[in-house]
This record gives C-alpha cells, sequence and structure tokens, in this order.
C-alpha cells in the first residue's frame, strides 16, 4: 500500500489534509482517487491508515480508519555521531543509517574533517540530509523521521554527552552506552564493550578519514565514551557507521 509523509499539524481528530508534493505524488503520480486506501506517517512514530474521502487539483483529505505507534516494541535508540567524510558521502550515510533504525545523527567536524563549510552550506546540507531520510523513512516502512542535528564540532558534542550522562534528577539521560570506533591500542571488541550491556540509549561515534586524533579519542574517553574495534580491517568513514548500527541491532532487536 502507498506511504505518504504529512506533517503532525495537517493531522487532525479524524482527517489528514494533503498538499504541495505529497498531494502530486499521490494525485498526479500515483493517480490514487477517492476511496483508494493510503497509509500516512507522521515522522514521530505515528502512522495511519485511511481513504482518500475528497480531492481537487492541488490537496486532498484522508478520512483516518486506523492509528497505530511504530514504537512500541522498540529495544533500543541509537544515536550516531559522524564525522562529515568527503564529497556526497553523508547522503548515503544519512539513507541507511536511516534504514537501520538510527535515532538521531549527530553531523561533526573534528580536528582532521576535510569539508570545509560556511553557515549558509552547513543550513543547506543539512535540510538536505534531513529530505533524503524523509524519503528513507517513507522507502523503508518506518513512521517516525530520525533527527539530524546542526553540524556541530565534535569536542562541543563530547562536551555535552559528558554532561548528558550525569543523571543529577534535573534531566533524563540521554545516553545508557557511548562508544567510539577508533584505531586505538587501547580499542576493545565491540561484543566486549556490549556485553551484557541493559542500556536502551546508545550513542556511537565515528570519525573521518584518518580517525580521530589521539586528543579527541582521549577526550572522548574522559567523557565515559568506550573505545572499541569493529574489527581487524579499517573500514571508510561511510562504512563504519553502518557497520557499528548493524551490529548494535544484532545485539539488541529482537
Amino acid at each position: 500500500m502507498p506511504r505518504f509523509f504529512v506533517a503532525k499539524e495537517f493531522i487532525k481528530t479524524d482527517t489528514i489534509y494533503i498538499t504541495g508534493l505529497e498531494a502530486h505524488h499521490i494525485l498526479d503520480v500515483m493517480r490514487l482517487k477517492i476511496s483508494d486506501e493510503v497509509i500516512v506517517f507522521d515522522g514521530t512514530g505515528r502512522e495511519y491508515t485511511g481513504i482518500i474521502k475528497a480531492a481537487n487539483r492541488k490537496s486532498l483529505e484522508v478520512e483516518i480508519k486506523k492509528t497505530r505507534e511504530s514504537d512500541a516494541g522498540k529495544t533500543v535508540f541509537l544515536t550516531l555521531i559522524q564525522a562529515i567524510p568527503k564529497k556526497d558521502k553523508m547522503d548515503y550515510i544519512a539513507e541507511k543509517a536511516t534504514e537501520l533504525g538510527v535515532t538521531r545523527i549527530i553531523p561533526v567536524t573534528t580536528a582532521r574533517t576535510i569539508p570545509e563549510w560556511n553557515d549558509a552550506k552547513k543550513a543547506s546540507v543539512v535540510g538536505r540530509w534531513r529530505k533524503i531520510a524523509m524519503e528513507a523513512a517513507k522507502q523503508c516502512g518506518r513512521a517516525d523521521i530520525p533527527e539530524i542535528q546542526p553540524i556541530t564540532d565534535f569536542n562541543a558534542v563530547v562536551g555535552a554527552a559528558a554532561r548528558s550522562g550525569e543523571n543529577d534528577g534535573k534531566a533524563a539521560r540521554t545516553h545508557d552506552l557511548k562508544l567510539i570506533a577508533a584505531l586505538s591500542d587501547k580499542a576493545i571488541k565491540l561484543k566486549d564493550a556490549l556485553k551484557n550491556g541493559s542500556g536502551k540509549k546508545i550513542t556511537v561515534a565515528i570519525g573521518p578519514e584518518g580517525d580521530f586524533t589521539p586528543e579527541e579519542i582521549e577526550r572522548a574517553k574522559n567523557a565515559g565514551f568506550r573505545i572499541i574495534s569493529l574489527g581487524p580491517r579499517v573500514l571508510k568513514s561511510d562504512t563504519a557507521g553502518l557497520a557499528l548500527l548493524s551490529m548494535v541491532n544484532y545485539e539488541y532487536e529482537n
């Protein structure tokens, strides 16, 4: 059955109002008509099944017949801290990480990050990654869309992760387990880092081409990250994060 994305503010008690590109896709590309059934998701984890009850050239209304929460059985919430790789490889990461169930992506710059963009360029590429994640969610059957945060300096993200890991009663913990993949003689095997783990909120950090610097690794370690190895082969930056997400999913998903 066709699936479409509609922002939450356009979904009322029993009716979904669809305009813009999704309306064009439904009416002009898919050629759906009144009484046809569709599935709509709002990007927050809620999915709706309904039928088209009214339509004109640029908009339509869907009568909601059934609603479900997609996160009801979710066992792990994954945050990917990803150093921005060269060229358009981050597009691929945003798409495939969405398919692998990532909850949040934090794109970061590091000491060895090659792309250098001004603020306008940063805003533009983040907007593109968010659109890619939305399309990937639509394709793979997710009812939620990963949060993609603005591009941030890695050291600032590590500092925030350290503070949020301290449950002092004022704020909920956002990390139960923090991992950083690095080519370090202090690294342990991923299976050992996950052994007997009960954490539901897992954060993983992936470095750039050339890896994190020793100073960045040490700073992450001091912030509570466990240094892990992804095996005997050196993986490219755009492969490493996806491999790690897959491994964590295998360990925790039912």
